[in-house]
């Protein structure tokens, strides 16, 4: 039986990170399944009791989501609408258990590759904060997340936020799920799209993510370029090429074939950016 530790100072936490291996709990809705059927055996530190790492605070430049924060949170928080694909991802994580009590840091921590709350995070640019005894510093989620379980968070590391800039008031996202069943699924496919318009309705910015078709959440650049300049109108899905889709790479596995992922996000790409033409209300379930 390994060490149990809950600290309720950081500091403390980081010390500990420091000294060896630990798994670290927060949620728990992937730790505890994982050990079923086995003796827990590892170093334990549970960060539940850092207040530090809780909420969702807005800052001049950007929101900064608690690594504490969980998925029900963030739907609860009063965000401006430009967060509407996060929201939508939120509702689409496991079902309220989980929802409640996953949080949003350790979804990006476990990076699977069907993670839902990956791709609306990424399109909207965020960042990861990591500190540790040796200081803090913050990695671009597409450099956080390096592959399946894989990220770049270094053994004496904690993550304590995800930070999201700030995008101008014509902002708007969406986010769309393909999965064999509406709710309790895992992602055959997912997209999540962020676009924000000039005074005249052209694109200026936007922000393209693909998840579940690599082994990692892709962003789009190409076709994030290809957007920029055109007007937000019906049939702006046409714009969607097989070229822009190149850097993915879905694979076949028990909930599709590679040639039916393929298929289906360019379907699902489309979809999104017609649906961000006239987006429904943020915390309703896209569909």
């Amino acid at each position: 039986m390994g060490s149990y530790l809950r600290p309720s100072v950081l500091d403390d936490a980081l010390r500990a990170r420091a000294a060896g291996p630990c798994a670290v709990l927060a949620g728990g809705t992937d730790f505890y399944p994982a050990r079923v059927g086995r003796t827990l055996d590892e170093d334990v530190l549970d960060i539940t009791a850092l207040a530090d790492l809780r909420g969702v605070r807005e800052a001049p430049e950007q929101w900064r989501i608690g690594a504490l924060a969980t998925w029900s949170e963030l739907v609860a928080a009063p965000l401006p609408a430009w967060f509407a694909a996060v929201k939508l991802a939120a509702r689409e994580i496991g079902g309220v258990q989980i929802q409640t009590a996953g949080t949003v840091a350790g979804n990006l921590c476990n990076a699977s590759p069907a993670a839902d709350g990956v791709p609306p995070l990424l399109a909207l640019g965020a960042e990861v904060e990591l500190r540790s005894v040796r200081g803090m510093r913050t990695l671009p989620l597409r450099e956080f997340v390096l592959g399946n379980r894989r990220t770049a968070c270094a053994p004496d590391e904690l993550v304590t936020a995800v930070l999201v800039p700030k995008w101008g008031g014509r902002a708007r996202s969406t986010f769309l799920k393909l999965g064999a069943r509406r709710y309790l699924v895992i992602s055959i496919a997912m997209v999540a799209v962020a676009a924000e318009t000039d005074a005249h309705g052209a694109i200026a910015r936007c922000g393209i993510a693909v998840g579940a078709c690599s082994a990692a959440a892709q962003r789009l650049p190409a076709l994030e370029a290809a957007l920029v300049g055109r007007t937000l109108a019906p049939g702006i899905g046409a714009a969607v090429a097989p070229a822009h889709l190149a850097l993915l790479a879905p694979i076949t596995d028990i909930r599709a074939t590679a040639a039916y992922r393929g298929d289906a996000v360019a379907t699902i790409v489309a979809r999104a950016l017609e649906q961000l033409v006239h987006p429904g209300p943020a915390h309703e379930p896209a569909g």
